[in-house]
């Protein structure tokens, strides 16, 4: 185990950067900041200002970063319980508590200054709503006191596309909120699948997670219920005109295949397909904003080269 006696916030970072990294969940905030970018691209007819569009996606991520980082140091009790957690850097003390909070303290009061100083306030008090959503509210609240807690709580992690909408326009507008949809309603089936997979984790800590406290064939009910709202959810760009037939091809592709994923899950014997459905729908998510993305300039690349 690694010592945590030091007085040096910078020999700290050097000698535990990988620890830093890892209570940030780099690969959550990196999907994040990608549908942050997303939103910024879809919310100007050509190309978003660079200066908001740079300073908005880094101000997003680390307000993210520094949300992961507190939701570690308050789940770092139930984090040593469970077997998919107990490897984290506070269970294993790799890091302390102290440590962590200054980080994430830090994280956030340079996102919020960047924020505020080279994009604009709305998106900064947005953000600072959304990391409080996460970091506060889901994490100390809802987590522990709602089955319905993912649902709930899926607000604040729904909220990168509206940042980025509002970072480069300075205001949110039924295009953004329709991008927060999607996100929101992708959550549950989503997490729920990777809930099913971890029941026994969740029940030991006394986390009420839908399989928990309602087992696994109602979490599997809801999570088909809500695939199929997703699919009907992801239709919407194209229908109000906001994209074009190539992502409308993409979404309805793609969906099919989640569902797919969703109907294999309600063969017991199939015990894996929980973690497939849950990892195929983080997947899903990036390229279904991947397709988006592309379509938005496809008619630009056309005019440019015809």
């Amino acid at each position: 185990m690694k010592s945590l006696s030091t007085t040096n916030p910078i020999t700290s970072f050097a000698n535990h950067w990988r620890d830093y990294l890892e209570i940030t969940k780099p690969k959550v905030v990196l999907l994040l900041v990608f549908t942050a970018m997303v939103g910024m691209a879809l919310a100007v007819p050509a190309w978003p200002p660079l200066q908001e569009a740079f300073f908005g996606s880094l101000g997003i991520g680390l307000a993210s970063a520094s949300a992961a980082a507190i939701n570690h140091v308050i789940d770092q009790r139930i984090d040593a319980e469970m077997g998919r957690t107990k490897n984290r850097p506070l269970p294993q003390g790799h890091l302390s508590t102290q440590q962590c909070l200054m980080f994430a303290f830090s994280l956030g009061v340079i996102a919020m200054i960047m924020l505020v100083v080279l994009v604009n306030p709305l998106t900064a008090v947005l953000t600072f709503l959304s990391l409080i959503g996460y970091a506060v509210v889901y994490t100390v609240y809802l987590k522990r006191a709602t089955p319905q807690n993912i649902v709930i709580g899926g607000a604040a992690g729904a909220m990168p596309p509206v940042l980025g909408w509002a970072a480069v326009t300075g205001e949110v507008t039924a295009g953004a909120l329709l991008l927060f949809l999607i996100v929101f309603i992708w959550t549950p089936p989503h997490f729920w699948a990777l809930a099913i997979h971890r029941r026994d984790d969740y029940a030991k800590v006394d986390i009420p997670m839908l399989p928990v406290t309602h087992g696994v064939a109602f979490t599997r009910l809801q999570i088909l219920l809500y695939t199929i709202l997703l699919l009907i959810v992801t239709l919407f760009p194209y229908l109000i005109g906001m994209s074009g037939p190539l992502y409308l091809a993409a979404a309805v592709i793609l969906g099919a295949m989640f569902m797919y994923h969703v109907i294999k899950m309600f063969n017991e014997k199939n015990e894996k397909q929980p973690m497939k459905t849950f990892v195929f729908s983080i997947n899903y998510l990036m390229w279904l904003f991947a397709v988006m993305l592309v379509d938005h300039y496809v008619p630009h690349f056309i005019r440019l080269f015809s």
